[in-house]
This record gives C-alpha cells, structure tokens and sequence, in this order.
C-alpha cells in the first residue's frame, strides 16, 4: 500500500511517464501529472485504460514557458517527490534544431532546479536521464563511465546531468539519477522499433530499418522499469545513478524477426533495408548490477512475454491506431 509519498511527475504524457504514473496509481498513490501538451489518445495512457484516471490528476504545464504555474502547483499541492520524464528525446532529429534541444535539456532543466532547490516539501528528485550520455562503448557499462556523447541530444542530457552533479555537490539537493536501456511495452508511440513493427506487420506495410539492424540493445519493458525507477525514489542513495536494464542481449534485427514470427510473418515480406544513420551508437549495455544489489530490483519480462503484451494491447486499440500519429512530431 502507498506510503506518505506524494509524487509529481514531469512529463507525464511520455511513454515512460504515462506508465510509471498508472504505475504508481495501482499501488494507491496520489499521482500529479503534468506534461506540456493535452492528454493524448487513452491508447497512449495506461492509466486510462487500466481504469486508474481517478488516481492520476492531470494539469497542463509546459516547463519552457510556465514555471509559475508549476510554483503554483508545488505550493497548492505539496508533493514530496518530483520525478522528471520531461525531455527533448529524439536522437536523428536533435542534429536538425540542436538549439531547441538545449533550450529544453539544459537552459529550463536548469530553471526548474532553482525552482526545486528553492522548495521545502522536496525529499527526492529523480531525474531521468539517458545511457546515451556515455557515447558508443564497449562491454557492460557501469555508472562511473566517462561521458563521451557523440549527438546533440546526447550533449544537451550530459550538460544538464552535469549541472545537477553541481547542484548535489553545492546544495545537497536531493537529486538521483537513472538510466534505462531501450524501453518498451504497451502504450508506447509507435514510431519506436516494437509497436513500429507490429503496426506494419498487422496492416500490411513494409518496415525500414536503418543499418539492417544491426545495432544490439537490451530491451526492458517499462513496468520492470516503473518498478526500479519507484525503488530509487524512495530509497536510492541521494547523488548516485542507478542503471535500469536487463542482461538480454539483441540486435534491432533479430528483435524486428522475433516479432515476425510471433505475428506469423517474414522479414523478407516485411521489411526493407535503408542505411546507417549518422552518430549512431552501435551498441550501450549497460550493467545493473547496483540496482539489484543495493535496492534488490529485478526484471521480470522476457522479452518473448513483453511483445505479447505489446501486441495485445496493440490488437485492443486496432481500430483506432489508423488515427494515431506514426510519426514523432517536433514541438519547439
């Protein structure tokens, strides 16, 4: 059952968001959730569809522009943790507007920090950040790794990580960091590679894949991660980094033929080769070996059971997914 914790969410109408705020509310949490944008379609809410909407309050505040009213609701509301999903996320298309990038990542992280470190109620402030500050590496990454970002999504995350370390290093202020490797489950935008590739699959278009697929990730389904980002709120140790993943090694291409086959299809049908794009890391693992040792975290889906639930949820929303946006959509 909940405890006192009151949690506050940033970005909650991410896919990462969205999920840890139903999350939250199955365990009986009071959840605020604000993101800068309306809610989207249910489809892209778990807390609507699991029926979870009346644990879950939803304000609209976009950190550019309206810190006032994200004061206002600190004031009014007096959440105890504040856990920030709220990010410029998009590797390829970083490289076309790099200053948008900086504006969110850095320049207002950095405002909304003031604003926290200038708040009473705060116990813990979990910023979610990205493996993709450590650049391309080799072997399992652990969380002492040097930064090395090769995009300018990556230099916008390590700027404003960095800035935090400053913040932790000056004020004490009660910052800890996570670090997922490549989420994905149900509810998930469907430009990314596993809804992507069952929404072709199911209605008959070919897939692109960059590069054939050759880049290896883990995949970690975003209720193993919702599980472990709740452990590090609460009981992770103030200034770390924690990372989030599985030990589940697999290439983009054998992933995409994993899917085919469950959805009764062949990749040579399905999918058609484009090339590399620039500054692609080829592979990050990264190693979890903290989390499971000190907060006692595990994961629990295998990825075989992670696609049926992705395809389930995908065959639940069939008929509206032809009305649902395939394509990220930049917001300055």
């Amino acid at each position: 059952m909940a405890g006192h914790e009151k949690y506050l969410i940033l970005g909650s109408n991410s896919f990462s968001g969205a999920t840890f705020a139903d999350f939250l509310a199955a365990k009986g949490y009071d959840v605020l959730a604000t993101s800068r944008s309306d809610e989207p379609h249910d489809a892209f809410l778990p807390y609507k569809w699991q029926n979870r909407s009346g644990k879950v309050r939803f304000r609209r505040i976009d950190l550019n522009h309206d810190l006032e009213a994200l004061k206002s609701l600190l004031a009014a509301e007096r959440p105890t943790h504040v856990v920030n999903f709220a990010a410029q996320s998009m590797v390829g298309e970083s490289w076309l507007y790099p200053d948008h990038w900086m504006m969110t990542n850095v320049v207002s992280a950095v405002r909304l920090h003031e604003l926290l470190r200038n708040y009473d109620g705060l116990e813990r402030y979990v910023h979610v950040t990205t493996p993709e500050v450590y650049g391309s590496t080799e072997g399992w990454v652990r969380e002492d790794a040097p930064f090395n970002p090769s995009t300018p999504y990556a230099v916008s995350r390590a700027a404003g990580d960095m800035s935090l370390r400053t913040y932790f290093a000056n004020y004490s202020f009660p910052v800890v960091f996570t670090r997922a490797a490549n989420v994905y489950g149900p509810g998930q935008q469907l430009y990314r590679i596993v809804p992507r590739t069952i929404i072709a699959a199911i209605g008959g278009q070919k897939l692109r894949l960059d590069g054939g697929g050759k880049s290896v990730r883990v995949f970690i389904h975003m209720t193993d991660v919702s599980d472990a980002t709740l452990k590090i709120a609460q009981r992770g140790t103030i200034g770390e980094t924690y990372h989030i993943s599985g030990y589940e090694l697999v290439s983009i291409r054998a992933l995409v033929e994993m899917i085919l086959q469950r959805l009764g299809k062949s990749f040579e049908e399905c999918v058609e080769v484009g090339p590399e794009r620039p500054g692609k890391d080829t592979a990050y693992t990264l190693d979890s070996f903290k989390l499971r040792t000190e907060l006692g975290w595990r994961d629990t889906f295998s990825l075989q059971q992670g696609i049926d639930d992705v395809v389930a949820w995908a065959e639940r929303f069939r008929n509206d997914m032809p009305k649902l946006p395939t394509k990220y959509e930049h917001k300055p």
